[in-house]
């Protein structure tokens, strides 16, 4: 269907101001990490690189990126782990209450990060008496993380089948042969795509974490939150507020490709 003249710039406008409001706010924060006022005055005095120094040379912040590191890499382990696990039994198999527990799978994701953060608070805390920890952080962020290499997973999976699965047995190979020579290439890409993206959902969520964190854990968001509002560290925080931007759209890029890829072989 083509697009009249009018309405094909009428949607480059709309578009152009949606962009716009979205990309502005982070092209600013940018700015303001190069910037020689410690008040984030705007427009900028001037330019300097003395922050970004800075905040490599923060033992506080430092430490916070090794903590998102280590929850993120090993939330998105568990939850490639499990995320094709359950893909596998309900594409593959058929039960009783199968659209249930999609839902179920589903559901942390779309809900709001307060609900599930108080939830996993109170599951913790008053339900199984478990101090909060490194690890309540990682179980609650794999909670959400599961879903992104669930949906991947699963949607390659009904994309595939299980013909050249089945040609693998007939033609004499165990179980194992056939995941390896034949199932896991054909998901490979997707299991890529789906870590890449749970790792970049942990690494910047803050909202299940705070409820989830004990006093002596502090990841990067959480880190940026307590000290962005504190005299003379507006500019470091807005170096770290650039790096995490950076770090988060890598792997969803990553993803992105390795997706698009993949359709234009299919």
């Amino acid at each position: 269907m083509r697009l009249s003249t009018p309405a094909r710039v009428i949607l480059a406008i709309v578009t152009g101001v949606i962009l716009l409001v979205v990309y502005l706010p982070l092209f600013v924060v940018l700015v303001n990490s190069f910037s020689t006022s410690t008040s984030l005055t705007w427009p900028p005095p001037g330019l300097t690189l003395e922050w970004w120094g800075k905040a490599f040379q923060s033992a506080g912040a430092l430490d916070a990126v090794l903590t998102s590191v280590q929850v993120a890499i090993i939330a998105t382990v568990i939850a490639l782990i499990l995320g094709t696990l359950i893909s596998f039994a309900l594409q593959r198999f058929d039960f009783f209450g199968r659209e249930s527990i999609s839902l179920l799978i589903i559901l942390p994701i779309a809900l709001p990060g307060i609900i599930t953060g108080i939830a996993l608070n109170n599951f913790f805390r008053t339900i199984m008496g478990v101090p909060l920890s490194i690890w309540t952080v990682v179980i609650a962020h794999a909670t959400f993380c599961i879903v992104t290499v669930f949906n991947n997973v699963i949607a390659r999976l009904r994309r595939t089948g299980t013909n050249l699965e089945e040609a693998s047995a007939d033609l004499g190979a165990g179980v194992w042969t056939t995941f390896r020579l034949v199932t896991f290439p054909q998901l490979r890409s997707a299991l890529l795509a789906g870590g890449m993206l749970a790792f970049a959902l942990s690494f910047d969520e803050i909202i299940v974490t705070t409820f989830t964190a004990g006093s002596g854990v502090t990841t990067l968001p959480i880190y940026i939150l307590n000290n962005m509002f504190r005299p003379n560290q507006a500019p470091v925080v807005s170096v770290i507020a650039v790096v995490l931007v950076l770090v988060s759209i890598v792997p969803i890029y990553l993803a992105q490709r390795l997706s698009g890829s993949e359709q234009t072989r299919r």
